[in-house]
């Protein structure tokens, strides 16, 4: 009896590690191609509070409300949580009481905010490039000039101690067990969308051409070393050209290797943002052209993408597609499709605006493509073609 008992753990042992083997490399497959959440930072002030959710590569995310007690959720598709990542964080703050991280289920990462303020007084937004590849932020409180008048409910902040124990959200508990009339999806706040109408051609039009990064910020590097802001500056300076002979007035946010916003190396990410969008805003420019070269951990992806602001104007929209596929066309590059996003200059522009990632820096093909001669000039030609078709 005992000789087959020891016979039965043998094999029991055979089988299982092949089988956690298996699991292992299973997981590793997957995590492969997710975005890996890597951080999230919190900063406080009287004013609001910000978290930034730092992820290894583009994540799609998307946000809702749930209700008794308030939290507003942000899922972040396409992702996977490293377990060095704080749980659960406890904010002395009127604006967000508590912020708990979790990985979802296998793909999506989930990020829950308990907070009273109301739907004006939170904003979710992507920022890319940089020393962190793609980061989501949350800002909450007082945002702006706009959103001062803004009443915010704080109610009574009851005491709370910091948990030993990191809350781990469980599809099978708590908020997957909200009521659907207790789950609304994120409104924006009410703003009438115009769409734009223009006459045909490009003879007269403003148009605003911004060159992504620049200065202290390099932008993705590609695999010899060429840096994304050295060549958005070169499409630029030739889709200048090409407009301004077709008689367009052009409106550049950089011409040189610069920071666009007055406190160069010294602004914040949304300062040298919003600088951008100013640009184009005091120009009055008929549309907005941003130029950038896509990046991610490894050298297999490859294609060009449009992005357009998804509750902005339609004329946005075909903007981004008519970039897209002119760019495309010209370059030979595959066709990763047009998205809406939130990227912030595509949001805080007042004209139809478009993001358009050339092609990938950290692809070995496209690196050594678009930082050619003649690959800046296919590039340059490629938008053009497409800003003459969005003109029709």
């Amino acid at each position: 009896m005992r000789k087959i008992f020891l016979m039965l753990l043998a094999l029991f042992f055979v089988l299982a590690v092949p089988v956690q083997s298996v699991y292992a490399a299973g997981f590793s497959e997957r995590a492969a191609s997710l975005a890996e959440v890597k951080a999230v930072r919190v900063s406080t002030s009287s004013e609001k509070v910000r978290l930034v959710v730092d992820a290894g590569a583009e994540v799609n995310y998307e946000t809702m409300v749930l209700s008794n007690p308030q939290r507003i959720v942000v899922d972040l598709h396409g992702a996977w949580l490293n377990s060095s990542v704080n749980k659960e964080m406890v904010l002395d703050s009127r604006y967000v009481s508590k912020v708990r991280i979790a990985q979802f289920n296998e793909d999506t990462v989930r990020v829950v905010i308990e907070s009273n303020v109301g739907r004006n007084s939170y904003d979710v937004f992507a920022l890319e490039g940089g020393s962190v590849p793609y980061r989501v932020v949350m800002d909450f409180g007082n945002l702006g000039k706009s959103s001062s008048g803004v009443t915010i409910d704080f109610g009574k902040k009851p005491e709370e101690k910091p948990s030993s124990n990191p809350v781990i959200l469980n599809p099978d508990k708590k908020d997957n067990e909200a009521k659907p009339d207790a789950v609304t999806t994120e409104k924006k706040p009410e703003k009438v969308i115009v769409e734009p109408v223009f006459t045909k051609g490009i003879l007269g039009k403003t148009i605003c051409i911004d060159a992504g990064h620049g200065g202290s910020d390099v932008g993705a590097i590609g695999p010899t070393g060429v840096t994304e802001k050295s060549v958005t500056l070169k499409v630029a300076e030739q889709l200048q050209n090409l407009l301004k002979t077709a008689g367009a007035k052009v409106i550049m946010t950089r011409n040189s290797d610069t920071e666009v916003s007055k406190k160069k190396a010294a602004a914040s990410d949304i300062e040298e943002l919003q600088a951008r969008c100013d640009v184009a805003n005091d120009a009055d420019a008929d549309i907005f052209i941003s130029i950038h070269l896509d990046s991610f951990s490894s050298s297999t992806p490859s294609g060009t993408t449009g992005y357009y602001y998804g509750s902005g104007t339609k004329a946005g929209q075909r903007l981004s597609q008519k970039v897209a596929e002119g760019v495309i066309k010209s370059l030979g590059t595959s066709n990763r499709g047009n998205k809406a996003c939130n990227f912030y200059v595509v949001k805080h522009t007042d004209m139809p605006a478009t993001l358009c990632e050339l092609a990938f820096i950290s692809n070995n093909k496209e690196e050594k493509l678009i930082s050619s001669p003649a690959g800046v000039k296919k590039a340059a030609e490629g938008i053009f073609e497409g800003i003459k078709s969005f003109f029709g």
